[in-house]
């Protein structure tokens, strides 16, 4: 595999993760010619997010990490998010968000420092009537929470709203890519320090 190269399996699969999930990374390692000994960490998405979807990822990174002694890169979903409307759709300010249910959504707003859409403010979880958005300049949302609250979220970014894709989802090798970056940054941690983050401390 070429040095930068980036190799993706990607499915929408309801319900189906913790079936589907490690027979994808199986069959991802062998198309690439490697193994788990020649991996140098490993990425996840660690939310916010669904909570069971965020407990498989969490989980299987963990049990991988400890079997193999591997630094781990927790990524927000939400950048990842972000990151791939800049990769597809050429978006260099974005405001992501999934439906958090209880009226709520996950939140964030990331802007262009190249190569990667960085936190113009700390994500959160609030109602839709109360996002916060950053002054100045236009910007493009994505992700399920401007499916299910379309009116209220456009009518909060008011005339900066460039437009949306709802159905839009994040991606592994956006994962990846953040993953690298935090690597580089000193961000690995050990498997016991890769946990979940879900912005909300009471979970239905």
């Amino acid at each position: 595999m070429l040095e930068g190269a980036c190799q993706e399996l990607f499915e929408l699969a309801p319900r189906r993760h913790g079936e589907l999930m490690l027979p994808m990374m199986d069959r991802l390692l062998a198309d690439a010619g490697i193994g788990l000994a020649d991996l140098d960490a490993l990425a996840f998405g660690r939310g916010p997010g669904a909570f069971t979807g965020v407990r498989i990822a969490t989980a299987a990174v963990q049990a991988i990490a400890f079997a193999r002694d591997l630094p781990v890169a927790p990524v927000s979903s939400l950048q990842a998010l972000a990151q791939g409307a800049y990769r597809e759709l050429g978006h260099e300010a974005v405001l992501a968000a999934f439906d958090a249910r209880m009226n709520e959504v996950y939140w964030g707003a990331y802007q262009l420092r190249p190569p990667l859409l960085e936190p113009a403010l700390p994500e959160q979880v609030c109602a839709p009537e109360a996002v916060p958005v950053p002054e100045g300049g236009t910007w493009f949302g994505v992700g399920m929470g401007w499916a299910s609250y379309r009116e209220p979220l456009a009518a909060r970014v008011k005339g900066a709203l460039a437009g949306m894709a709802p159905e839009r989802y994040p991606h592994a090798q956006d994962v990846a890519v953040l993953g690298a970056a935090l690597a580089a940054r000193g961000g690995l941690v050990p498997a016991e320090l890769a946990l979940p983050v879900y912005l909300r401390d009471k979970v239905v």
